[in-house]
């Protein structure tokens, strides 16, 4: 057999083996990593929220009263999952619901007084459980990092 008949088939061998399947080397896992961690931090820092819970407060407290359909577009939550935490909110008395006045069909979401002072209360504690999180990471590192991620959310970078 010629050398070029040998190492075709080699190659055509080679090309056919598949690849081992580690679980700690998927992104997905990864990913699920680096969240756990992140989310223990959230909950060193503040205890009185859940990560949900402290999103939906951010955002109302960024956009104003809101939809539910656009609040859940916004801290990117499926209906049934947004729908419990307003839920919770409204019965800690973080949030009300209201019938929208353009639309009687649609209820609008808003802060309540201690709504926007359980946020402003962990705005700060929320800066800090971002940088706690990005801390193994340089400067540089950071930045091309929250790129890299923001860009596999799919948003416009």
């Amino acid at each position: 057999m010629e050398l070029a008949s040998i190492m075709a088939k080699s190659l055509a061998k080679a090309a056919t083996v598949k690849p081992v399947y580690r679980l700690e080397d998927q992104v997905g896992f990864m990913l699920r990593q680096a969240n756990q961690r992140h989310l223990t931090i959230f909950q060193r820092h503040i205890t009185d929220l859940t990560p949900t819970q402290f999103a939906t407060l951010a955002k109302l407290s960024e956009m104003g009263p809101s939809s539910q359909i656009v609040l859940g577009q916004a801290t990117a939550m499926d209906a049934a999952t947004l729908a419990g935490v307003i839920d919770r909110l409204v019965s800690r008395g973080l949030v009300d619901r209201a019938a929208d006045p353009t639309d009687k069909r649609r209820r609008v979401i808003r802060l309540t007084g201690a709504g926007s002072s359980a946020f402003a209360d962990s705005e700060s504690d929320a800066h800090l459980i971002t940088s706690e999180t990005l801390v193994p990471l340089s400067k540089s590192e950071r930045e091309q990092f929250l790129f890299l991620l923001a860009k596999i959310a799919g948003r416009d970078v």
